[in-house]
């Protein structure tokens, strides 16, 4: 057995022990209002909030649409430097991140990281999320963003946080 079997062996629980579903996922746009068009006009997805988050150099607009249990959110940079506008440019319009919905944060985190997985992002918390964002997974093109809720809704502290943190580090 080698020593990363022997890590996932020793660690008792897996992510999968505390996923209870998928809260949402964040979808790159070239076009917001394109995408908005489509989402609620075409497939009558209903438009639950929008906002404009900015970071120290760029910024992003963003759409939360939801049809039944599916939530998701639109991002467009507003700047060719954007953290988003770097994705679509690199990885084209589509999946930006995956969020988890889980049960205990910290539990979740400690079973990743003594698994070796490493994060983009300090926990951050706000009114009705406790979140973290994973490492972006090389062979997807996809970042796992792991989301405890207290609550429902987006609330602007957090997502300002996020952008901020994201914009900081260079990542995209």
């Amino acid at each position: 057995m080698d020593l990363g079997e022997a890590i996932r062996r020793s660690v008792p629980e897996t992510l999968a022990a505390y996923v209870v579903g998928v809260d949402h996922v964040a979808l790159a746009v070239p076009d917001l209002e394109a995408s908005l068009r489509f989402y609620t006009g075409l497939l009558g997805f209903r438009k639950v909030a929008e906002r404009e988050t900015r970071g120290e150099r760029t910024g992003m607009r963003s759409a939360v649409v939801q049809a039944g249990d599916l939530t998701l959110v639109l991002v467009m940079g507003t700047e060719p430097e954007s953290q988003v506008s770097r994705f679509v440019e690199r990885c084209g319009p589509g999946v930006q991140h995956v969020a988890l919905r889980v049960t205990c944060l910290e539990q979740a985190m400690a079973g990743l990281t003594a698994r070796g997985v490493r994060f983009d992002t300090d926990l951050i918390e706000g009114p009705f999320t406790r979140q973290v964002f994973l490492a972006r997974d090389a062979a997807s093109g996809v970042r796992v963003e792991l989301i405890e809720r207290r609550g429902d809704g987006f609330s602007d502290g957090p997502v300002q946080q996020l952008f901020r943190t994201m914009e900081a580090g260079d990542l995209w």
